[in-house]
């Protein structure tokens, strides 16, 4: 079992599904997104760099999406707090999740790296590329 996975099967509900339903969002925005073990928790990468995480925040409980790049997005509920870098949004596990803003703001981060402003190094993407076996 991977560590992503065991990462979920430890989770108890309803952060499980919710995070479960999180990275499904996630995984569906591009081909090129995969999930990886890092820091301790799932992270999201495109073409193998780092683009955003989700976990349970250790003191509310609540599951949340961290964005990396989130100081270049601005969306209801996506909170900078003391991070220089980096924005999260907070989710109560027992409603629905905003899907649609969600679809937004992860297509949006995206195109940081699809696009160029975020730079992809070469290594990283000749790495992906090959591992993916393209």
């Amino acid at each position: 079992m991977k560590q992503v996975d065991a990462y979920f099967q430890q989770l108890s509900e309803p952060n499980k599904s919710c995070l479960l339903a999180l990275q499904s969002i996630i995984l569906q925005q591009d081909r090129d997104v995969t999930a990886e073990w890092k820091y301790a928790m799932p992270m999201y990468c495109y073409k193998g760099k780092m683009f955003c995480f989700i976990r349970v925040d250790t003191k509310s409980q609540l599951p949340y999406i961290g964005m990396v790049e989130g100081n270049r997005l601005n969306y209801p509920g996506l909170e900078q707090g003391d991070r220089a870098r980096m924005k999260v949004m907070t989710f109560d596990p027992e409603a629905d999740l905003p899907v649609d803003t969600l679809h937004e703001m992860l297509n949006e981060a995206l195109d940081f790296y699809r696009k160029g402003i975020i730079k992809i190094e070469k290594s990283r993407l000749n790495q992906h590329t090959r591992r993916a076996g393209r």
